[in-house]
């Protein structure tokens, strides 16, 4: 995972307010490679990422609060940002614990990013070295662009996703005939519903609550 960056924290607003630095990086776990014969993590998403953000001073996310891209820690920076400003892109729609185990979390529907803040210590290059993780942020673009919603072809797997016979999330919109539509996600395939046609064994992967895609007509 990427270190946060230096940049300063913003001075505290009165209510709900954000003092942190958030610098994006891709962890694995946003989907699941289907292991039936494949073995590969090959339905990974591309076009969800999840963050890492420095806690600079103690203050805290809370569902609503607003953050977008740094212009002082280019190109992966992101921090804290009132919602009505113009650099913020994405608000907190759910916190969660933070996890050293990427799969353990898991987002709402409609989540198209993810977050892990971290409480650093030190100033300067000295914040690049690392932090203590706190709580982990679910957040949604602000704008039009949701590749998290069900059927949208990113965010982590959600029942309404599409995916490929190798359990490659895809777009529904754009999906062909060996397509599958996910109709749950289980631990076991006696758990699927009815109209599965295609349960997918997943590999074992520490944290996540479910081992089983089950697929049907896309």
């Amino acid at each position: 995972m990427t270190q946060p960056g230096s940049t300063p924290p913003r001075p505290r607003r009165a209510a709900g307010c954000l003092q942190s630095l958030v610098v994006l990086a891709v962890m694995l776990g946003l989907a699941y490679g289907a292991s039936k014969v494949f073995g590969d993590d090959s339905s990974k998403s591309s076009s969800s990422s999840s963050s890492s953000a420095s806690d600079g001073k103690g203050g805290s996310w809370e569902v609503g609060d607003c953050g977008g891209p740094d212009p002082d820690n280019k190109p992966d920076g992101y921090r804290a940002f009132d919602c009505d400003e113009s650099g913020a892109t994405f608000k907190a729609l759910e916190i969660k614990p933070a996890s050293i185990m990427p799969n353990a979390i898991q987002c709402p529907a409609g989540t198209d990013l993810i977050i892990q803040v971290s409480r650093v210590f030190g100033s300067g290059d000295d914040k690049k070295a690392g932090g203590i993780p706190t709580n982990t942020v679910c957040g949604r673009n602000l704008s039009g662009d949701h590749p998290g919603d069900a059927g949208a072809g990113g965010g982590q797997l959600v029942e309404g996703d599409c995916v490929t016979s190798t359990a490659k999330e895809i777009a529904c919109a754009s999906a062909g005939s060996d397509a599958f539509k996910v109709l749950a996600l289980v631990k076991e395939k006696e758990e699927c519903p009815a109209a599965t046609t295609e349960p997918m064994q997943l590999m074992m992967a520490m944290g996540r609550p479910y081992d089983v895609i089950c697929g049907g007509k896309a």
